[in-house]
Parts: structure tokens; C-alpha cells; sequence
């Protein structure tokens, strides 16, 4: 918990700020104490809400004068606790919704921080473009906070995370100044990115209020399949045969294991079992091209000879959008479905894709053998190697003492990882929860350099001043 915000530096954000643009009521602020685990609940006495980038620059010009830390909250969505305060001014960017620019002929979109990544597709949609960054939390997740964590999702294979989605960022710097960096340029090629190094930077090194988005043609052709397989093995050779047959238009490539289904069925409302035989796992694939009929012709070609070699068991074609929403609702869901399950120890893990089947043995038979009963539910994004590695705590069995346990089980699956060469945070950031753990796992090299860069731009550590080295 950090030292009081002192009563004169509340007063001076108050005036500022002026009428709307902040709150002490403990009501409004509540929602935003709490993650969506439940895993941390904070405490800010101020909730600060600019509205403009002149108002950040205020907030924190005022913080940084009096060494005063500071919070940054965006939609609220993360899942490391990064965004919940511990005593800090809270400073909410939800009033910053301004789309400031969207350009077809450009390919570009300006957007300040508080909008919404549904906001987003929507206004590309409106210049039959598309914004392909795609997660489950769209309708709440924000600009900054996907640019500050440098979100992943489920079209990473295709296009990247969010760093490669970026053009330019206006943000405001820990001793209140303004960098205006929101250049449309594919390339700029006169010194160091900043823009990349605030990218992923969790808020530490300044608040992002507005980003030049890329966007993308919108595909002429697209389908989407649930296949039921073997093996990890499997799915990842069925992965090599899609990127051949569609020429790496594989748009997404998705798995799932079938107790994350089973758990779907269970706790989700309306959720159907895609294929009429239970399998132990599964790959939900997206093809998309910009030629009429192409992808599904891809897709026939693919299921067919997936089929013929042994890798396919089974599998269903969406027909029309409405079944192609169901069967990615599964994947949507796997998270949601875990909820009603009890205490989980979560890893948001990537390896080499190479390794991914390797990891997948190696981490349940070290759990099996922690943790004896403990129920082990991993999907992910097997295209890029990301795996949501998820041990539920045996069924029937004490949540607090599975809970208990989950530092030592989470350091078994993390060593597992740092050995395979991967990395232990593939899109979610390391935040509070991971920040400790994350040092273990890098050189004093890296560590020192990292230390350097923060020092230089915030040599008071007043943004985020718990997350990150």
C-alpha cells in the first residue's frame, strides 16, 4: 500500500480536472477496484477522468511535481492486476473517446485511448476496412490499455500483436509533457522507436491518450471449421497443411482441449457440442482471402487431406455467420466456463510452436505428480505457440488449499517453460502478479537496461510504480 495522496495534491487535480472530470464517491470507484478474477481488490482515494490529452498532462505534470503515484486504467480487462490501485490516484481514461481520424485511402485510424476495440471495428467497418485485433473482451478492453500491454488475440498468426498494428502514439510522459508521435508512416527510419518502447510498457513509461491504428482490407471470403483431433501432435501438423493450403492466409488457428469444452457446456447457456463424438481435443480454424470462394475452397481441400492422412477425426463447417459466431463462442468462453469451477492457477504462456506438444506433456505429467487430481484445462493459440495453461483445483476439493498452492505449482510450470526457451507472459503482461516472477526469468543484462530506460523517463517511478522492473 503506497503513502496517503497528500490533501493539496487532491486539491489541485480537483480544480484542473473541474466538474466530471473526477470523483471520491465510493460507488463510482468500486467497479474499477476489482479484477475480473476477483484476485485483487484495490483502494484510490480520487478517481481522476480527463477527458483530453491536456488533462492527463495535468494530472500527472501535478503527480510528478509532488512524487505522487498513479494508476492507469483503461477498460479494466487485464488479467494481471497491473490496472488496480493500492493506495494511488486512479487515473481513468474511459472519458477519452474521441475517433479523431479514419482514412480508407490510408489505411489508417486515429483513436484516442478510451475507445473501445468494438468501437474500433465498428468505425473501420464504416470505411469497409478492418481493425484485425480480436479479443473476447472487444466491447471493453480500450485503445490504451491493448497498446500499453501489447495485446495478442486470436489473429496474431496472421498479422501480428498489437506493436505490429501500431503506427504512431500521442502519450503523455511521467513529467507531464506531451509526445506527439502519431505519424500514419510505414517507415521512419531516423532513430530510436519510442512508440514500440511504449508499447507493451504497461503505463510505466507514459500514458498512451491516442493511437494511429493500420487497417486492413475487409476479405472477400471467409470460413470457419471446429476439427476434432487426436493430440497436440496432431493439431500442430494440421497447422503446417493449413499454412500450405491457403498460402499462410490462416487467419486464425485455434486449440482447445476437451475439458475446456466440457466445462463450456456445462456453465455456459446455449453452448452445443460441435461434433457428434467427443474428441480429446480441438482445433477451431479460420481461413479468410481476398478472392471470392477462396478460403472455403482452402478449407475443403484441407479438411479433405487432413482426413486422408489420419489428422482430422472429425469436423464441422460453419454455413452461415451465425454458426460461426457458436463455434467461436466455445473459444471465447473457455475462460468464463473455468469461473464456477473454483480456485485455478493460470498461466498465460508461449514456447516455440515447435514445442508446444512437448510443453503440454511435460507440464501435465509435472502437475499430476504436484498436484494429484488437479484438473487441467489448456486452449490457446496454438498458431503463435501462446497456451493458456490452467489447473483447476481437483473437483470436489478446497479452494483455499489449492489456492495456497499456487505459487509453488505456477514456478513448476515456469521452469518448464524458461527451459523450453518460452517466454512465462505471452499477451497478458507480467502486471502485479507476474512482475517478481518475471525477473527470475531474465539475465541482470536485460534487467539493467530495462531499469535504465524507466529511470530515464520517470526517475520517480510514479507511473504503475509496482509493475515491471
Amino acid at each position: 500500500m503506497t503513502a496517503p495522496v497528500p490533501a493539496d495534491v487532491i486539491s489541485r487535480l480537483k480544480a484542473v480536472l473541474g466538474p466530471g472530470g473526477w470523483s471520491e464517491d465510493a460507488e463510482r470507484i468500486a467497479p474499477k477496484l476489482v479484477e475480473w478474477r476477483d484476485r485483487w481488490v484495490g483502494q484510490t482515494p480520487f478517481l481522476a477522468l480527463p477527458k483530453t490529452t491536456a488533462d492527463v498532462a495535468a494530472v500527472v505534470g501535478i503527480c510528478f511535481e509532488a512524487g505522487q503515484a498513479i494508476t492507469i486504467q483503461g477498460g479494466n480487462t487485464g488479467l494481471v492486476g497491473g490496472q488496480i490501485p493500492l493506495g494511488e490516484v486512479l487515473l481513468s481514461t474511459e472519458r477519452m473517446k474521441g475517433l479523431r481520424e479514419v482514412d480508407a485511402f490510408d489505411d489508417a485510424l486515429t483513436a484516442e485511448a478510451g475507445v473501445t476495440l468494438a468501437e474500433v471495428h465498428a468505425a473501420a467497418a464504416g470505411v469497409r476496412r478492418r481493425f484485425p485485433l480480436g479479443l473476447a473482451s472487444e466491447g471493453s478492453a480500450t485503445v490504451g490499455g491493448v497498446v500499453s500491454t501489447n495485446a495478442g488475440g486470436t489473429q496474431v498468426l496472421r498479422y501480428g500483436m498489437t506493436r505490429s498494428l501500431v503506427l504512431g502514439l500521442e502519450a503523455v510522459l511521467p513529467n507531464g509533457e506531451v509526445w506527439n508521435g502519431l505519424k500514419r508512416l510505414r517507415k521512419d527510419n531516423t532513430g530510436y522507436d519510442l512508440k514500440q518502447l511504449l508499447i507493451g510498457a504497461e503505463g510505466t513509461l507514459g500514458v498512451v491518450t491516442a493511437a494511429a491504428l493500420k487497417l486492413y482490407p475487409v476479405m472477400a471470403s471467409r470460413t470457419v471449421a471446429m476439427i476434432g483431433v487426436g493430440s497436440p501432435e496432431d493439431a500442430i501438423r494440421l497447422l503446417a497443411r493449413a499454412k500450405d493450403a491457403t498460402g499462410g492466409a490462416v487467419e486464425a488457428f485455434e486449440l482447445m482441449g476437451r475439458l475446456g469444452l466440457d466445462f463450456a457446456l456445462r456453465n455456459i447457456a446455449g453452448t452445443r457440442d460441435p461434433l457428434a463424438e467427443p474428441h480429446p481435443w480441438y482445433v477451431l480454424a479460420e481461413f479468410s482471402s481476398g478472392e471470392p470462394g477462396s478460403a472455403e475452397a482452402a478449407m475443403e481441400r484441407f479438411l479433405a487431406e487432413g482426413l486422408e492422412a489420419g489428422l482430422v477425426r472429425d469436423a464441422v463447417v460453419a454455413q452461415t455467420e451465425a454458426q460461426a459466431k457458436a463455434l467461436w463462442a466455445i473459444r471465447e468462453n473457455q475462460s468464463p466456463a473455468q469461473k464456477p469451477e473454483g480456485a485455478t492457477w493460470k498461466h498465460d504462456i508461449a514456447v516455440p510452436v515447435s514445442q508446444v506438444a512437448a510443453f503440454l506433456a511435460e507440464a501435465t505429467a509435472a502437475m499430476q505428480a504436484f498436484a494429484p487430481g488437479a484438473r487441467i484445462a489448456a486452449f490457446g493459440h496454438v498458431g503463435d505457440g501462446n497456451i493458456h495453461y490452467d489447473v483447476l483445483r481437483p473437483d470436489g476439493g478446497s479452494d483455499a488449499e489449492h489456492a495456497a498452492r499456487r505459487d509453488q505449482g505456477s514456478r513448476i510450470v515456469h521452469d518448464i517453460v524458461a527451459r523450453m526457451g518460452g517466454s512465462i507472459s505471452a499477451e497478458h503482461g507480467l502486471g502485479a502478479m507476474k512482475t517478481a516472477e518475471g525477473a527470475r526469468y531474465k539475465s541482470e543484462v536485460e534487467l539493467s537496461a530495462q531499469r535504465a530506460i524507466r529511470r530515464a523517463l520517470d526517475p520517480k517511478r510514479i507511473l504503475n510504480p509496482r509493475v515491471l522492473f
